[in-house]
């Protein structure tokens, strides 16, 4: 009875497991912010003071009056759901990306003329898209402009392929290019042009 007990209560413990993996697999909450960080620097935009989670410092330390009488199977699923709670997170640091940062912020200053006229606003996918190609006077201006619109799209995708594969999970690269296609029009500045989610161009 002893030993069915015991194999009950791995087999439960395992799905528990399993259901904690599943529920922080893409980080979602993690990836926003961390486009968030990317996106604002792109745009010249001072960076948002990151604040704890409310209630944070309000949680009590641990009554060591009750750990010794904690269950065994409380302690071994504490063991099991703290790392998976821990990998709830993205990394976005490594060369390449700081390359690429690198040139969409020098890339942005030259667009954001363009930005500025409506000759170009960001599509619901998240990539740039000409919207007004007459809003520009200059012939010279109009290739510039569809140069500078192919390298950002460019860069836009190497971007997300590296932070999924920075991460160890090169599936993610969708969820990544989701979650940025969504920022990018969030974060713009007034005045400028997005598409909604049927293609409409509408200005911020």
């Amino acid at each position: 009875m002893h030993k069915l007990s015991f194999v009950s209560l791995w087999l439960l413990l395992g799905l528990l497991a399993g259901c904690v993996t599943i529920n922080v697999y893409f980080p979602a909450a993690a990836a926003e912010q961390a486009a968030d960080r990317i996106i604002r620097d792109v745009y010249g935009v001072p960076p948002r003071r990151e604040e704890a989670p409310a209630g944070e410092d309000a949680v009590p330390p641990p009554d060591s009056r009750y750990e010794s009488e904690s269950p065994l199977w409380v302690a071994l699923l504490e063991a099991l759901v703290k790392p998976a709670a821990a990998a709830a997170d993205i990394n976005v640091q490594s060369p390449a990306i700081d390359r690429l940062r690198t040139l969409m912020k020098v890339r942005h200053r030259q667009l954001l003329p363009f930005y500025e006229q409506g000759a170009v606003g960001i599509a619901a996918d998240g990539e740039l898209r000409i919207r007004d190609m007459n809003a520009v006077s200059r012939l010279p201006d109009r290739v510039r402009l569809k140069q500078l619109v192919e390298q950002e799209n460019l860069n836009r995708k190497e971007l997300y392929a590296e932070i999924a594969r920075v991460n160890g999970h090169p599936e993610w690269q969708d969820e990544i290019r989701a979650t940025f296609a969504r920022r990018w029009i969030d974060n713009a500045p007034s005045g400028w042009w997005y598409q909604d989610s049927s293609g409409n161009w509408k200005q911020k």
